[in-house]
């Protein structure tokens, strides 16, 4: 494994801007580690080699010219999940219905990505259209953990999470609907971060449940994920429910973090999440990570979210009957896969999601179609909204109360392939910790908070709407404490992948 890889994105960037290294150097590092791992973890689904490459000499050659560099993160590589749209390259959102699809636009992250200088290296893995917590879903095979290959690295993003866990990118992006960003986040000890709805564009993005999605970042640093973050963040035209106002000064929030003092915040912590149900080693670290913000000077305030434990059956009525709506567009009319059976353009279409479509996605539609039917719309999404409504009413009131809020990211560690792919409750009940910012809208992230078992664990920190800035100090200050604590960053001590 070249040194390079095991850099993170403020020092490849450092190190490109100074001209130490090559962006072109660095593009080749990190394609070589893909090459070297990829076929034992199946983190990619494709690979752009030339394109990366041919990205990366700009950079250069725009240096070379003196030319200041497009953005802090010019330069440096980056693992793009496979729900966004890419002119270069394939977009199949792991299914096969979209086998091949080349879009005629990129979406509005994949421009800026772009426009910022970002090699994005190419795309990865996850479960078919995000609908899955353990990327076992996807329709090209599933991905596996580096920190043990006969386990899940968590999902729908499994893909971009386990690239940065294996060296194989330094920054990522994900999706994150009930917590696919931060869930494989945890299981892979990186970091993973859900902004406040609205606040990163969705346009371009292929949609599973249009209220609850959102683009975010995902790295193995707090203040990697904060610059990447300022990178895709803002309001864009193009997506009637991007949010037009200032990004929040994450990247400063982060860089204040590290000096690890959090006197006078008071970090709220969830009497809902992180009791029964939750695995020992993870109530241990949880346990631990509340006594380590409290070193650091936060005050620690338990809050209750007495309708949090509605959110998961709330969650699974409205993320399926959004799904129900949104893929109704794959129709093999247009694009995409077209199984020619049948006379009428009904038989056609039918033969064509029956063989597009796997069963997850199959079992979502038609939990959502029924859910939607006539005689139930009111008794099953209707009061899941008014669930919804509850949920946002908890956050707010239990930010008038703390600065932001802590729990588990997830209620277990990784757990082995196959374990849980044929219980679909029991994969579900991974979102538990997850679920009810995403059905509110506000922002979250997962920081690694230690091993259990030989296994990362992570920590959820919550803010409000538009409150990041506040969520990446904390997350920064913790993520200092922990390491100076342990000797080094967790991914230290992953093992190499054979």
């Amino acid at each position: 494994m070249s040194a390079l890889t095991r850099l993170t994105a403020a020092e490849l960037a450092e190190k490109i801007r100074t001209r130490e290294v090559s962006a072109v150097e660095v593009a080749q590092a990190h394609l070589d580690r893909i090459a070297e791992v990829d076929s034992t973890l199946h983190a990619f689904l494709h690979v752009g080699h030339d394109s990366a490459l041919a990205s990366a000499a700009l950079v250069d050659e725009g240096l070379a010219a003196g030319t200041a560099p497009a953005s802090p993160l010019a330069g440096v590589p980056l693992a793009l999940k496979d729900v966004f749209t890419t002119t270069d390259m394939p977009t199949t959102a792991g299914s096969k219905i979209l086998e091949g699809w080349r879009p005629p636009y990129d979406a509005t992250v994949t421009a800026r990505l772009r426009a910022a200088g970002i090699t994005i290296l190419g795309k990865t893995t996850m479960d078919e259209f995000a609908m899955g917590s353990s990327t076992e879903y996807s329709a090209y095979g599933p991905t596996r953990n580096p920190w043990d290959t006969t386990r899940v690295p968590g999902g729908s993003g499994g893909g971009s999470a386990a690239s940065l866990a294996a060296f194989e990118a330094p920054l990522a992006i994900g999706t994150d609907t009930g917590g696919s960003i931060r869930q494989p986040a945890a299981f892979t000890g990186t970091v993973g971060v859900k902004p406040t709805y609205g606040g990163v564009s969705r346009y371009g993005l292929i949609a599973a449940a249009s209220s609850l999605d959102q683009g975010g970042p995902c790295a193995r640093t707090v203040l990697d994920a904060a610059l990447l973050h300022e990178v895709i963040a803002g309001h864009d035209p193009m997506d009637s429910t991007s949010i037009d106002q200032p990004v929040p000064a994450v990247v400063e929030a982060a860089r204040r973090g590290a000096d690890g003092d959090l006197s006078g915040l008071r970090v709220g912590v969830v009497r809902e999440l992180g009791g029964e149900g939750y695995q020992a080693g993870v109530r241990a670290s949880y346990d631990e990570a509340l006594r380590q913000l409290e070193k650091l000077g936060a005050q620690l305030v338990e809050v209750s979210c007495p309708h949090f434990e509605y959110g998961l059956g709330a969650y699974y009525l409205i993320m399926p009957s959004e799904v129900s709506s949104n893929l109704a567009r794959f129709d093999a009319m247009r694009y995409g896969l077209r199984v020619d059976k049948g006379a009428s353009a009904e038989e056609v279409m039918a033969a064509t999601r029956e063989a597009g479509f796997g069963p997850e996605v199959k079992r979502r539609i038609i939990l959502g179609t029924y859910a939607l039917s006539s005689g139930y719309y009111d008794a099953y999404y209707g009061q899941a909204q008014k669930v919804r409504t509850l949920i946002a009413r908890d956050f707010a009131a239990a930010f008038t109360q703390a600065d932001v809020l802590v729990s588990p990211a997830t209620p277990t560690t990784a757990f082995p392939l196959g374990d849980k792919v044929d219980d679909p409750l029991a994969m579900y009940l991974n979102d538990l910790a997850t679920i009810p910012t995403n059905l509110a809208g506000t922002a979250a992230l997962s920081v690694p908070s230690g091993l259990a078992d030989g296994l990362p664990v992570g920590l959820q920190v919550m803010a409000p709407a538009l409150g990041e800035a506040v969520m990446y100090r904390v997350a920064a200050a913790y993520e200092a404490a922990r390491n100076a604590e342990d000797g080094g960053p967790l991914l230290d001590r992953v093992p190499e992948v054979s």
